[in-house]
């Protein structure tokens, strides 16, 4: 194997680490920065729905800034797992009267997702959109899109939605990470970063 490219780890310096090859880890980023900067003019804000994707969260708010040639604010969700139990109300940010655009790795039961667009409604957020590179849609999830406080939910197609009732794929967008992907391919095979 030359190289192993993956889209979206969920820990990349463990990525990083983990093979004695070549890995390019690819970010879900471009393929939703088109679909959010449509949306009009903003204002926007990017909100990290756990304490593990500020990183994540940060380099799509850059990114978007960058897009769109204006500020985009920021927020954070917090989130303690023990036991099995989720807890942590504290969110910090300013998202009054702005997109709210939660900015995950994935969706499983969507409770996180749910928990920071519940937080960024309750702090003014004016609309809540989430965009997610991988759709799992376990148990739980139909139930989680459901929630009012969530306006939309991008995923890309690597992973296919099949968990997901019809009724409950309302909300969802489905990106195409094939052009992403494709990319990498031809750079890979041009020697080109």
């Amino acid at each position: 194997t030359d190289a192993l490219v993956t889209l979206e780890v969920h820990n990349p310096s463990a990525f990083e680490n983990a093979f004695r090859g070549r890995g390019v880890a690819l970010s879900a980023a471009p393929l939703f920065l088109d679909a959010v900067a449509a949306m009009g003019p903003g204002p926007f804000a990017v909100v990290s729905p756990d304490p593990g994707g500020a990183k994540r969260a940060e380099l799509f708010r850059e990114a978007l800034e960058a897009r769109l040639g204006q500020p985009v604010g920021k927020a954070f969700a917090d989130k303690h797992r023990s036991g099995g139990v989720v807890t942590g109300d504290l969110f910090v940010g300013e998202v009054e009267g702005a997109t709210a655009v939660i900015v995950d790795d994935l969706v499983s039961t969507g409770g996180t997702l749910a928990r920071a667009a519940r937080a960024a409604r309750a702090a003014g957020a004016a609309q809540v959109i989430a965009a997610a590179a991988h759709g799992l849609f376990t148990a739980g999830a139909a139930e989680a899109l459901a929630d009012p406080a969530l306006d939309r939910l991008m995923v890309t197609d690597a992973v296919p939605a099949f968990r997901l009732p019809a009724d409950a794929r309302k909300k969802l967008q489905i990106v195409p990470a094939a052009p992403l992907i494709a990319e990498a391919v031809r750079r890979l095979h041009e020697h080109r970063p």
